[in-house]
């Protein structure tokens, strides 16, 4: 079983910058994709940005050239460096792991953490 624990969440002004660092434990971490979603009360979990297991990157159209995902193989973490927030960034961002290959379905993950706070105040 794959442990995965947020943290680096808070409050930030518009334009700033934050990151937030997820931690794994309980498996192989090379074996996992790793991924972050977001959400926001009342509106289902979105896709923010995935890692695969070489590094590679991808991300949701919402943060594009805003945010950047990386993993750090001796620390067994996920981080995700998030630039020129916005207000509507303000979500619970959480970390999540799955075999194999990287994806953007939320289905498809299943191991989750219990998520960390970004607030952006404008």
């Amino acid at each position: 079983q794959v442990q995965l624990v947020e943290s680096g969440g808070g409050l930030v002004q518009a334009g700033g910058s934050s990151r937030l660092s997820c931690a794994a434990s309980g498996g192989t971490f090379r074996l996992y994709a790793m991924g972050w979603f977001r959400q926001v009360p009342g509106k289902e979990r979105e896709f923010v940005a995935a890692i695969s297991r070489d590094g590679g990157t991808y991300y949701g159209d919402s943060v594009k050239g805003r945010f950047t995902a990386s993993r750090e193989k001796a620390k067994t973490s996920v981080y995700l460096q998030m630039d020129s927030l916005e207000s509507e960034d303000t979500a619970v961002y959480y970390c999540a792991a799955r075999m194999r290959d990287t994806s953007a379905s939320v289905n498809d993950y299943a191991y989750w953490g219990r998520g960390t706070q970004v607030t952006v105040s404008s």
